[in-house]
């Protein structure tokens, strides 16, 4: 099925228009890439979806690829090159019957791939079609990392010493002669990094030893120890890549490379620390099948949603995203970015610094080194006939006040704010010196979110509430619409996670977000001119029905999302 054909059913079953797929074609023909891997990455149209669509019109079936039950042995069969070039991997072998998952059953040289390998190992084949992500999951399947690290570290012949190692020259000594081994264990930590969705690196020089941490649904786990030797020299290998100063250990320095892992294009953006024992490197994993998400992904429910989508849907005003550092604020930006991002509107952003790539957006990295900050940029950028502006943070008072003139200008304005909830923003914009009658015309909605684990679907299960959570529950829906809490009935059920093989014992896979969403209304401009207090705001927060973020997370722990005990521990009373 060729890349036409396929756009032509997606447009036949509805699953894009042809504007969508114009557009598909136009950048498929610019990047040299696949269209199924396009659609995959922009997530416009379910995989499965494709999938059951492939299998209708080639009368073949479908199948999900079982990941966690797949016998290794099956990796030599189908060697990893081979799973790559014709997009095929092996699914179970029963005696003398391989069965085998393919993209594209109708590709004819990977057809004659298949028999080849069936010929030579004596074997029937039974063929299936397999989903884009099914594919993708399967092939980090061949980069086992802690076996290519042993391996890698166990070829440079180190012997065990006593005591604290600290003498770099020493360290420069062994590791003369032989790099493979150490560019070896860079790649596969990265490798690793990426398969276990981890958001960053930590590489700590330790006394005896160095340490690998990854950040995996925001929490630090050791992942390999390797020998304090190696530290100069896995750091070096970073500075290379990164195109930082290898001579230079004395200050921090930042940079940033972009690889292929997976078949998928990731940023790492690197920032080296000196310490006593050697340079602590910091890295962020960017990765866009990640860390960029879409609109109805978020996590916005009921009132909340309705209020972002009105927002998103007014010709000008701003709307500021607030929470603590590592609660997912950029990715709601970019989400909202994604959804406003069309053919017949200019939007500019400054960024510091620019994490995730966006096709169709001016994207700019702030340098306040040089001068050019947040405020700066914003007067640069009404300069470039803007519709929409998006402003990574808004730090200080020259920032908060262009920020609200380009929304009395007409301009959509993006930004965030420090603040510990929605409420909290009209304070915090007054105290930046903004004089008060300027924010009912410039300020459209106040969101404010914290991201909490989300339970593992294969191993939750359900029980009543003790009964001090239910008199929280209780407590926090009384406040909601009537048709909102007819929902939910008591005793209420709550949701716990054990741990199982999928989460690999955690009971959460992933995160998700809750919200408070506040909009500007004529009450609330009533309030914010004549004494714009937190207890006339909360006030009128309840008003509007508006949904606190304590509420959102308990109304999603009911729905058996995230740990009732989560919510009540990491939200506020309202």
């Amino acid at each position: 099925m060729t890349d036409e054909q396929l756009l032509n059913l997606l447009i036949q079953a509805k699953l894009l228009d042809e504007n969508q797929a114009l557009k598909i074609k136009r950048e498929a023909l610019i990047n040299d890439q696949k269209v199924e891997r396009i659609i995959y990455d922009q997530q416009l149209v379910s995989d499965v979806d494709i999938a059951s669509l492939k299998s209708k019109v080639l009368g073949i079936p479908f199948i999900r690829v079982p990941l966690n039950q797949i016998d290794s042995k099956l990796l030599e069969i189908i060697p990893e090159e081979t799973a790559r070039t014709y997009e095929i991997v092996p699914i179970s072998l029963d005696g003398n019957n391989l069965i085998v998952g393919m993209l594209h059953p109708d590709d004819l040289k990977a057809q004659e791939a298949l028999k080849f390998i069936a010929r030579q190992n004596k074997l029937n084949l039974g063929v299936y079609v397999i989903s884009y992500g099914d594919w993708q999951e399967f092939l980090k399947k061949y980069s086992p990392f802690k076996t290519e690290i042993e391996s890698a570290v166990r070829s440079l012949g180190l012997k065990s010493k006593e005591g604290s190692t600290r003498k770099l020259i020493q360290l420069e000594e062994s590791l003369g002669e032989e790099e493979a081994p150490i560019i070896k264990i860079v790649s596969e930590t990265f490798k690793e990094a990426v398969k276990q969705n981890a958001s960053d690196i930590h590489i700590e020089p330790q006394e005896k030893s160095l340490r690998i941490r990854f950040r995996i649904d925001g929490d630090l786990r050791e992942v390999a120890t390797l020998p304090q030797e190696l530290t100069q020299a896995i750091v070096s290998r970073i500075k290379v890549i990164s195109n930082l100063k290898i001579d230079e250990t004395r200050i921090p320095q930042d940079g940033r490379f972009r690889t292929k892992i997976f078949d998928k294009e990731i940023d790492f953006r690197v920032a080296t620390f000196p310490t006593p024992l050697g340079e602590k490197v910091a890295i962020r994993v960017l990765d866009p099948t990640v860390g960029l998400k879409d609109f109805n992904e978020l996590g916005l429910i009921y009132e909340n949603l309705a209020k972002a989508e009105r927002g998103l849907n007014k010709p000008y005003g701003m709307i500021l995203i607030t929470g603590p550092t590592g609660s997912g604020k950029t990715t709601t930006l970019y989400a909202f970015l994604q959804k406003l991002n069309k053919e017949e509107v200019n939007i500019v952003s400054l960024e510091d610094p620019v994490e995730y790539f966006i096709a169709g957006v001016n994207q700019s990295q702030v340098h306040p080194e040089i001068g050019y900050d947040f405020a700066s940029g914003l007067r640069q950028i009404l300069r470039q006939d803007p519709d929409i502006i998006m402003v990574g943070e808004i730090r200080d008072v020259e920032t908060a006040s262009l920020a609200v003139q380009a929304a009395l200008t007409g301009h959509i304005v993006l930004s965030t704010l420090h603040t510990n909830n929605a409420i909290g923003v009209i304070p915090r914009l007054i105290d930046m010196k903004v004089e008060p009658f300027l924010l009912p015309a410039s300020l459209s909605l106040m969101i404010s979110q914290r991201l909490f684990g989300r339970l593992c679907d294969n191993c939750k299960i359900a029980e009543e509430a003790p009964p001090q959570i239910q008199e929280v529950i209780s407590n926090a829906l009384k406040y909601l619409p009537e048709e909102l809490k007819s929902k939910y009935k008591p005793p209420y059920k709550i949701y716990h996670s054990k741990g199982c093989s999928i989460c690999k014992g955690r009971g959460i896979l992933g995160r998700i977000a809750v919200f408070e969403v506040l909009e500007m209304t004529p009450q609330l401009e009533e309030i914010i001119i004549s004494s714009p207090t937190m207890s006339k705001i909360i006030e009128e927060a309840k008003r509007q029905k508006m949904i606190f973020m304590r509420q959102d997370g308990i109304l999603k722990a009911l729905e058996g999302l995230v740990s009732i005990e989560e919510i009540i521990g990491g939200t506020e009373e309202f």
